[in-house]
């Protein structure tokens, strides 16, 4: 997929900040007042007379899932998860979401595997902010997002952004309308990551990725998601020479040699590039490819896991699309196999199948990295040197939290009374030397008192230690109030310091869908 560019030239931004300027020019009508009225409906597609039409849970317009530019037509009963199950995930999901720290630094394996069987729908938005780092890029750059959504943008980049506005799931209830809510969000997230990272510009391919998290939140919780994506998951997709992208592509084909040699063999005899198949999947995150609900699962264990799990869904599609000799038969040539590429069997798009294979396909991230030594060392015996230098990719949730920890200190326990480096633990033998903090605070109550102004002896020091015990249980209350820290006066909650994100997680928020 190219690099978009204008074909018409530079346009002059909209005056008045980029919203207003969207919402002009994208508005049905010449009327202003018609679109204001319009606008005002509950949702896009019933500004768009789609009012009578059924939406599905996911929010598209039921019937038109077929369509040119819709996700791929379901073609099968949905999993639907007993009721009593999603009550108790969501309680699980809103444990660890509201101890986020403390379950990323202990149990990331237990928050792998709920990925694994997928996120309830009521927290998935907040759970992908979280997984991605993306809430933390949030409070880090407090404000960032509406200076940039204020700016006027470049106006080469607005014209090719508008112009695809219409084409990201034109038959899902927030993109329907033209001019809608929907798309002026897509419009300000994409215009915002032009502004954001002006030496990369826009592509085709970040408009789906956007707009896919716009069905999950808010316009500036999307952009940050949009900004992890692009720069951690995905680093180099989306430059100019998609020079990343055309790697990945031959990182992709060796490992398909390994899990399935009959489809390696194929591909090789018959010369097919893997760009003609892959550039979409990878790109768009399979968000063109799939039938929604498979999307979803498959972007929660990307999300938590990385590009493996991009990696693994590209090479299942291919063994079960072209590894048996059967199924060769009707792909003698180049057309025929692609033909079968772009359109793949539902069975093996089936979200409990697709799943299944995804989480068994024994593809790590050990073996992607030395994939991409090998072709990195061939792309520059035969190319040369990359012209795009991206920052390394991490592979997912705990790579990301360990390279970029949050604005809060990491977990560590918290005694009732905090000692000097060099005193003596409980128990153990040795003489107490009291800080200087301590003596000073002795000197004043001893000022106090009246009594004479002079530090403790050894012997009182002896004494102190051993009536306290130097530290006395957490639970319990320091009975010796000279030793006990001011800060620490107030009997305290949990052995563990409360991030900045607990503490924002545990405030009442209401659930975006």
């Amino acid at each position: 997929m190219a690099k978009s560019h204008g074909e018409n030239g530079p346009r002059a931004p909209a005056v008045g900040g980029s919203l207003s300027g969207t919402r002009e020019s994208l508005a049905p009508g010449p009327d202003a007042a018609a679109a204001d009225e319009l606008s005002s409906l509950g949702s896009d597609s019933e500004a768009n007379g789609f009012a009578e039409r059924r939406i599905d849970k996911f929010g598209f317009i039921v019937g038109s899932q077929g369509a040119e530019g819709a996700p791929c037509p379901l073609l099968h009963r949905l999993e639907e998860v007993p009721l009593e199950v999603l009550r108790q995930r969501e309680s699980k999901w809103l444990d660890m979401l509201n101890n986020w720290d403390k379950w990323m630094a202990k149990k990331h394996k237990k928050i792998r595997l709920r990925c694994q069987k997928g996120i309830p729908p009521s927290l998935r938005g907040r759970a992908w902010q979280y997984l991605s780092g993306g809430k933390v890029k949030l409070q880090q750059n407090p404000g960032k997002f509406d200076e940039l959504d204020m700016s006027h943008g470049d106006p080469k980049w607005l014209d090719v952004i508008e112009r695809d506005l219409h084409r990201q799931f034109p038959f899902h209830e927030m993109f329907v309308s033209r001019g809608g809510h929907g798309q002026q969000d897509l419009f300000r997230v994409l215009k915002a990551y032009t502004l954001y990272r002006p030496e990369e510009g826009y592509c085709q391919a970040q408009a789906p990725i956007a707009a896919v998290l716009l069905m999950h939140m808010p316009a500036e919780q999307a952009f940050w998601c949009l900004v992890q994506i692009c720069e951690k998951y995905l680093p180099g997709y989306y430059s100019e020479k998609l020079e990343a992208i055309q790697l990945d592509g031959e990182i992709l084909f060796s490992l398909l040699q390994k899990v399935s040699p009959v489809a390696h063999k194929h591909l090789s005899q018959q010369k097919i590039d893997p760009l003609l198949y892959m550039t979409e999947w990878f790109m768009c995150a399979f968000s063109r490819t799939l039938p929604w609900s498979s999307v979803l699962r498959v972007w929660d264990m990307f999300f938590c896991e990385g590009v493996k799990i991009i990696f693994r869904v590209g090479l299942v599609l291919l063994k079960h699309a072209l590894g048996s000799p059967e199924k060769l038969k009707a792909c003698q040539g180049q057309y025929e196999t692609i033909e079968r590429l772009r359109n793949l069997s539902p069975k093996i798009m089936q979200e409990a199948f697709l799943v299944q294979e995804v989480v068994e396909l024994p593809v790590t991230e050990r073996q992607i990295e030395r994939e991409h030594l090998i072709q990195l060392r061939r792309w520059q015996d035969t190319r040369g040197e990359l012209q795009c230098h991206s920052p390394p990719r991490l592979h997912g949730a705990k790579a990301i939290l360990e390279a970029e920890p949050g604005p809060w200190p990491t977990l560590q326990p918290s005694p009732s009374i905090r000692l000097p480096p060099d005193a003596p633990l409980p128990g153990s033998k040795g003489k107490y030397k009291p800080p200087k903090q301590v003596q000073k605070e002795q000197q004043k109550q001893a000022k106090a008192s009246g009594q004479r102004d002079k530090p403790p002896t050894p012997s009182q020091a002896k004494v102190a230690a051993a009536a306290g015990d130097a530290c006395p249980p957490r639970d319990v209350p320091p009975k010796d109030p000279v030793y006990q820290d001011p800060q620490d006066s107030a009997p305290q909650d949990s052995a563990y310091h409360c991030s900045q994100e607990s503490l924002t997680s545990q405030e009442s928020e209401d659930t975006y869908l």
